[in-house]
């Protein structure tokens, strides 16, 4: 199938589903395919966007792309708050996928009646099952790899632009915090001012990556640096005393060569060993600049539902 060809059998699947659609807008590639092929399917004035803002926890620079995008496609943009629910999410520990499901799907669902049209594809859980409407969620390029969205992006004409965090997913500074959110004033400041710092002194250094991660006990903030390709060190430099300035930062540490990180895991996931490989190699070591390994203790935590990175230290060469 040519992605001509893909791009019209979603638009008459779109004009199945319904007349009127709101797409959960993120600024993101996926959402902005979405958004584009429902104002094809059903016309402008019967598609809105909603974005799930984050406050802290959504990078200015994201929202500046989620406003420009909307306006160059000529669609009605709106917002909804969530980040309180992140907040309690996180009381647990790390879970992308709980944040997804229960805090970003149910403010989409709480601010409008409307069928509301998603990102997910097949890079997503949601995408991979292959269920096209639940609960007034439609996932219309569920089936579609990211290289096709790429194309249909092309063939659009549409360029989205990107916040500079990662190389796939952006978007979302909480998923930095990789320990509990026991106090969003300490812990969820320290992920939310450290990334907007980071990419503020980037801002004239193009780059791939640049993130950073909070890790370490719950008394200490361990700042993890990952920049791609690295900054000159002067530049460094200056990045590690203004993260050091903000009085929430206790270590900075530049991910520039292999490290091991110390996981404390729930019973749960200590015991099961695809989950372990799942959060080293497909949760962390994607937005990390060097190659990490893991050291794993069973936590004695009844609070702590996923996993929280309590430590790391420098792999030694063999």
């Amino acid at each position: 199938m040519t992605i001509e060809e893909r791009i019209n059998s979603t638009i008459s699947e779109i004009k199945g589903i319904s007349k009127k659609l709101v797409v959960a807008f993120s600024g993101g590639k996926d959402s902005t395919l979405v958004a584009t092929l429902s104002r094809e399917a059903l016309g402008k004035e019967n598609v809105k966007l909603l974005n799930v803002c984050f406050g802290p926890y959504s990078y200015s620079r994201g929202l500046e792309i989620v406003i420009n995008l909307a306006e160059k496609l000529d669609l009605d943009l709106m917002f909804t708050a969530a980040y309180e629910d992140q907040e309690e999410i996180w009381k647990y520990g790390p879970s992308c996928n709980r944040c997804t499901k229960l805090a970003k799907f149910n403010a989409v669902l709480k601010s409008t009646t409307s069928i509301i049209a998603t990102g997910a594809n097949l890079s997503d859980t949601w995408g991979q099952t292959g269920i096209a409407l639940k609960e007034r969620l439609y996932a219309p390029i569920r089936d579609w790899s990211k290289n096709e969205i790429n194309e249909a992006l092309k063939y659009f004409s549409v360029e989205v632009p990107r916040i500079g965090e990662a190389p796939i997913r952006e978007g979302c500074k909480l998923k930095h915090l990789l320990k509990m959110m026991a106090n969003p004033s300490y812990h969820g400041q320290a992920v939310a001012i450290s990334n907007e710092i980071l990419l503020d002194h980037l801002s004239d250094f193009p780059h791939e990556m640049a993130n950073v991660k909070i890790i370490g006990p719950l008394s200490r903030n361990i700042a993890l640096v990952n920049v791609l390709p690295m900054p000159s060190d002067s530049k460094r430099d200056s990045i590690a005393k203004a993260l050091k300035k903000t009085g929430i930062i206790d270590t900075v540490h530049w991910v520039d060569k292999p490290i091991k990180v110390i996981i404390s895991a729930n019973p749960g996931i200590f015991n099961n060993e695809s989950s372990k490989k799942w959060i080293l190699k497909g949760r962390l070591q994607p937005e990390f600049a060097a190659p990490i390994s893991a050291e794993w203790i069973e936590s004695r935590n009844r609070r702590l539902a996923t996993f929280q990175i309590i430590d790391y230290t420098p792999e030694v060469d063999r």
